[in-house]
């Protein structure tokens, strides 16, 4: 699930840029629209840091994992925040003034973000993922594993929703491999429309 949610974050920033540098003069209309689909990554990859943060990280190292390791992921969440933050007020800035130069200016704003996400994703999957995997039987790190979820159904449908929205066969198949096809389908249908309805059009 780590990886096809770091495949969702890392789709979402590089779409984000690729509209905003081809972002039509004037279009205010287009400007809303970017600006709630990045609003909605960046409380996804919130929520996923922030448990992490809580809960992984400290479980680690409670289990004698190497403390430098888990504080450079928190290090590295820090940094993430102040550029996600940076991208997200260029965002609101071309809500203001949806001109093709403020596009620009939040294109180079969201690449940015994306620069310094996708470094610590690639080392938290290179470095900490195999530590996680060693622990797929423990009872104590399943019950952690547990507080990792979102807090309501409906927000893990909008969740599942967002991470199957432009997804390639290998997330897709993956997805389906850790949570019955039927399940994603009834979830996402009938509990992930916020996500369809408001979100998933700006990709379209």
């Amino acid at each position: 699930m780590n990886q096809i949610i770091h495949a969702a974050v890392r789709r979402d920033i590089a779409r984000t840029e690729q509209a905003l540098r081809s972002f039509p003069e004037g279009d205010r209309s287009r400007a809303s629209q970017l600006h709630g689909a990045w609003q909605h990554l960046v409380h996804q990859l919130t929520h996923h840091h922030e448990a992490e943060d809580a809960n992984i990280w400290p479980f680690l190292e409670s289990r004698g994992h190497d403390a430098s390791l888990l504080a450079a992921m928190e290090e590295e969440h820090a940094a993430m925040k102040v550029t996600l933050s940076s991208a997200s007020a260029a965002l609101d800035d071309l809500v203001q003034e949806p001109t093709t130069a403020q596009a620009s200016t939040a294109a180079d704003a969201v690449a940015e973000a994306g620069r310094v996400t996708n470094t610590h994703l690639d080392h938290e999957e290179r470095d900490v993922e195999p530590l996680v995997a060693a622990l797929e039987d423990d009872p104590e790190w399943r019950a952690v594993a547990k507080r990792l979820r979102p807090a309501s159904i409906v927000d893990a449908a909008n969740a599942l929703a967002w991470m199957q929205d432009g997804a390639g066969e290998r997330e897709l198949s993956s997805l389906r491999a850790t949570i019955p096809g039927p399940v994603v389908s009834v979830m996402t249908g009938l509990l992930g429309r916020r996500y369809s309805r408001e979100v998933a059009p700006t990709w379209r």
